[in-house]
């Protein structure tokens, strides 16, 4: 199982926010490609970046941020947050990330999915997968929608989607582990790969998770307990089996 170190820009910086709150948020480091590097360094495989000024403004905001990571490492990256147009996802692409993730404009608008499935490949497009209570929520989270999340997975595997970041919103910057019974319903049910966010914060958790890869779950991201210091990234790998 991979695990993805997060680093989330905000204003050019490395920060984290408590579920998706802009108010709620802490800064890290003002260098991302060198806290990119760091991660390589400690021996990340994979790195998972999320541009939460572009989810709030709906287009890349952090574009120079993403590149300064792609010339810092060497192992892949993927970048979600406010990619709803076509020549968005060519550019933050062009910048240096190896996969995209696609999340509000998935759920308005389930033809451009597709469309970026012919044009680029199901390797480079990921679904964001947000859920709060069950439901899609959309916007950088601060809306929830009327679609069962369940449901949505569904329609997407159905375009030929293959891989999923499954985020509970409910657990994300909190510490208090992952919700498992949803993650693994999520699996089984969309046969998705899915790689999960949101509370993974010891190595029990991802213990845990690494239990479900027989029916789907392949990653899982990990920010505030890394940034912390609640685990180590190299606590994560070993119980990863990475």
């Amino acid at each position: 199982m991979i695990i993805y170190p997060a680093i989330d820009l905000k204003d050019g910086q490395c920060v984290r926010l408590v579920q998706g709150r802009a108010e709620d948020k802490t800064v890290y480091s003002d260098n991302p490609g060198a806290m990119a590097e760091t991660w390589q360094q400690r021996g990340a495989a994979w790195l998972h970046v999320v541009d939460l000024d572009g989810a709030f403004a709906g287009r890349p905001v952090n574009t120079l941020a993403i590149r300064a990571i792609a010339e810092a490492i060497e192992i892949p990256f993927q970048v979600g947050g406010g990619l709803r147009r076509r020549e968005d996802v060519a550019e933050v692409l062009k910048a240096g990330a190896r996969r995209v993730i696609i999340g509000t404009k998935a759920v308005n608008s389930p033809e451009f999915v597709k469309s970026l499935l012919d044009e680029f490949g199901p390797d480079r497009i990921v679904l964001g997968l947000d859920a709060r209570d069950g439901m899609v929520a959309v916007e950088g989270w601060v809306a929830t929608s009327n679609l069962p999340v369940l449901d949505f997975a569904d329609t997407m595997k159905g375009l030929g989607v293959t891989t999923a970041v499954y985020t509970d919103i409910s657990r994300d910057g909190l510490l208090q582990g992952p919700n498992l019974k949803a993650i693994e319903d999520m699996a089984r049910h969309s046969g998705l790969s899915i790689i999960a966010s949101g509370g993974v914060s010891s190595r029990e958790n991802i213990t845990a998770l690494r239990a479900l890869e027989g029916c789907g779950v392949t990653g899982a991201i990990m920010g505030k307990a890394l940034y912390d210091g609640k685990i180590t990234l190299a606590e994560a790998l070993e119980a990863a089996g990475e």
